[in-house]
């Protein structure tokens, strides 16, 4: 089926010619001549792009994008102006608008402009499809952690989910911070809206603007074809900077620049876009350190650090450890259809002990590669690449925290694994029923642990 387009024109010999040129490119076209004629062929039948000019008799384009944001907000609006010149444009653009066409029309730019709008739309719908699924792997309960420290982030990242902050994120790599951006975005007001994780330090110096901004035909050696950047891709959602620090000083400035004017300018391009994109950095490495060392703009630091989320290693917060090793034994046991029945108290023992270098990325993978071994029977100290190690605490009141949590954690499994047969669960572990019930009420851990979670799941 051949892509539709409504174009509202009250100019008879613009629409006319308009029109030939869109269908001889192999588009459907449905013309109205103005606002109020474009809002009711709007509510017939949905159409895939709308062009409209901005100054019209008996309903302007500003008046039918504000009816389009209402009757149809993810299809393309594209305003024709030849009043105000790109300051009304601007102003659309801000209302809600995807692109605008100057007048006197270039036929090549309205080309240019349409396809480019018809690929951010089906980009967003792609968006669209995923955000139910990416919302339910990000949701904050899945920000896996029960330390004092972890906690408090979540709490955090809660308040930051409900504006358009940006937020800057610091941590060793592999402690979660995309984990905790996709979580920011997906758990507020941007859910609905584009989620683009951008890995600064993976693209090449020359083609990073390019990448971020978007750039023209033929504006270098290899753009064969008009591209956006990942600023224009992002609009209205969560733009993800991972690796910040890698940015040349040069892009940085540009950076700054979009920061500052909330416009881009593609390479090879003249005319400023209007973006509307709530910034996510993260770094592995101390900005202000950097900044001091002349490697990282102070002004833009200033931009991108409105707030911050200090993300501890996972040698700092080994009481979580357990609860994320059974978070993985139970996600990699399901896709694996692995029969592993839990986690050997020499093992769990080994994991506290570890230092933790990758943090909860190398715990996942430690999990994943002992779960292909563990078939049948629980993972034991054999299973993993590693064996257990002096801490080095002294007190050894981290430790014990940690192995009182590994404790909680390996009855609330048992207790799922045995489908909530005390008896069999007790049996399992080694214990009598009246020590697993004290236990139970020790670790305060709900007797009616299966009743709870089937509600909770039902809500």
């Amino acid at each position: 089926m051949s892509t539709s387009i409504l174009l509202v024109e009250d100019e008879r010999l613009l629409r006319e010619s308009l029109t030939q040129l869109l269908t001889d490119e192999g588009f459907q076209v449905v013309q109205a001549e103005n606002g109020a004629k474009g809002q009711e062929a709007a509510l017939s039948r949905p159409f895939d792009i709308v062009l409209t000019d901005i100054r019209m008799p008996v309903m302007d384009g500003m008046a039918l994008l504000g009816h389009l944001q209402q009757l149809c907000p993810q299809t393309p609006v594209i305003v024709i102006t030849g009043f105000g010149t790109v300051e009304s444009a601007v102003a659309a653009m801000r209302a809600g608008a995807a692109d605008y066409v100057l007048k006197p029309v270039q036929f090549e730019d309205v080309l240019m402009r349409v396809r480019r709008a018809l690929e951010v739309g089906e980009m967003r719908r792609d968006h669209r499809m995923m955000a139910e699924q990416l919302a339910s792997q990000s949701k904050f309960h899945n920000l896996m952690g029960e330390s004092p420290a972890i906690t408090k982030l979540f709490e955090l990242a809660k308040k930051l989910s409900t504006v358009r902050s940006s937020v800057l994120i610091v941590g060793e790599s592999g402690t979660g911070k995309e984990l905790f951006a996709r979580a920011i975005h997906y758990n507020g007001i941007t859910r609905d809206k584009p989620f683009i994780a951008v890995n600064c330090g993976a693209i090449p110096e020359s083609l990073i603007e390019s990448e971020l901004f978007g750039h023209r035909k033929g504006s270098f050696t290899g753009a064969i074809k008009d591209r956006i950047g990942y600023f224009e891709a992002a609009n209205g959602g969560t733009l993800f900077l991972d690796e910040i620090s890698t940015l040349p000083m040069a892009v940085q400035s540009s950076l700054l620049r979009v920061l500052e004017e909330r416009v881009v300018v593609p390479v090879g391009d003249t005319r400023p876009r209007p973006v509307d994109v709530r910034i996510i950095a993260a770094s592995n490495q101390d900005l202000q350190v950097l900044s001091r060392d002349g490697k990282f703009r102070e002004d833009l630091l200033y931009r991108l650090d409105v707030v911050r989320l200090q993300l501890p290693p996972l040698r700092q917060r080994r009481q979580d450890i357990p609860l994320l090793a059974h978070h993985f034994l139970d996600k990699y046991t399901h896709e694996m259809n692995k029969n592993v029945t839990g986690i050997t108290n020499n093992a769990m023992r080994a994991l506290l002990s570890h230092e933790w270098r990758g943090n909860v990325r190398e715990l996942e993978n430690v999990i994943e590669r002992a779960v292909i071994f563990a078939e049948g029977r629980e993972i034991d100290l054999a299973d993993l690449p590693f064996q257990a190690v002096d801490t080095g605490i002294d007190d050894g009141e981290d430790l014990k925290k940690a192995l009182t949590q590994f404790e909680r954690q390996h009855i609330i499994y048992s207790l799922r694994r045995h489908r909530h047969d005390k008896t069999e669960t007790a049996r399992h572990l080694g214990i009598g029923i009246s020590s697993l019930y004290r236990k139970l009420e020790e670790m305060s851990i709900p007797k009616d642990l299966e009743e709870q979670e089937r509600n909770h799941a039902e809500r």
